[in-house]
Order: C-alpha cells, then sequence, then structure tokens
C-alpha cells in the first residue's frame, strides 16, 4: 500500500490494522480458553470486543469517504475519462494561476 499523503488517513488505517489485531487476539483466545472465565469477565471480553469493532467501523468511514473524495477513476473507456473532474488532479490545484 502506498504511503498516505494524508497524516489524519494514515493514523485511521493503523488503528484499523491494530484494532483488528486486538480483535482477532481477543475472539482466537475465546476458543483458545474457553468459556471457564467467570461471567463478569465474559461480559467485559464481549464489551471490549464491540468497542473495537466500532472502532474500526468508525475508521473504515472515514478512510472510505476519504478514498471516495480523491480516488482518480478506474475505468479508461472513453466516456468515463471525457466526464472526470480532472481539475482536481492538476499537481498545481486550482489556486494558483499563470
Amino acid at each position: 500500500m502506498a504511503a498516505d499523503s494524508n497524516s489524519q488517513i494514515a493514523w485511521h488505517r493503523a488503528q484499523i490494522r491494530k484494532h483488528r489485531d486486538a480483535l482477532k487476539q481477543y475472539e482466537t483466545s475465546r476458543f483458545t480458553f474457553g468459556s471457564i472465565a467467570s461471567p463478569k469477565a465474559t461480559e467485559q471480553t464481549q464489551e471490549i470486543v464491540i468497542e473495537l469493532k466500532r472502532k474500526i467501523r468508525d475508521s473504515e468511514q472515514i478512510v472510505a469517504a476519504y478514498e471516495r473524495q480523491s480516488r482518480r477513476p478506474l475505468s479508461t473507456d472513453f466516456q468515463t475519462l471525457a466526464s472526470a473532474p480532472w481539475s482536481k488532479w492538476n499537481d498545481r490545484g486550482p489556486s494558483s494561476a499563470r
């Protein structure tokens, strides 16, 4: 994956990876150790899992919104390329006039 120029998006991508790893660890530990733990510990683990899933979903929504705004068109047919707003992809941006 290429590096993000937006540090906030890069942070959210890192958080998604971190939270998915933690979620995977919690979910696999449930099968490794079984449900021998006390009901309070089981409830606490469920709350952590729910919170991790919420954080993952929130970060994914932020990254998806950023990608919808900044991605180049993927198809190369003439109609799509002709209707693409290429002024967004100008290296100098719209603010610099010659």
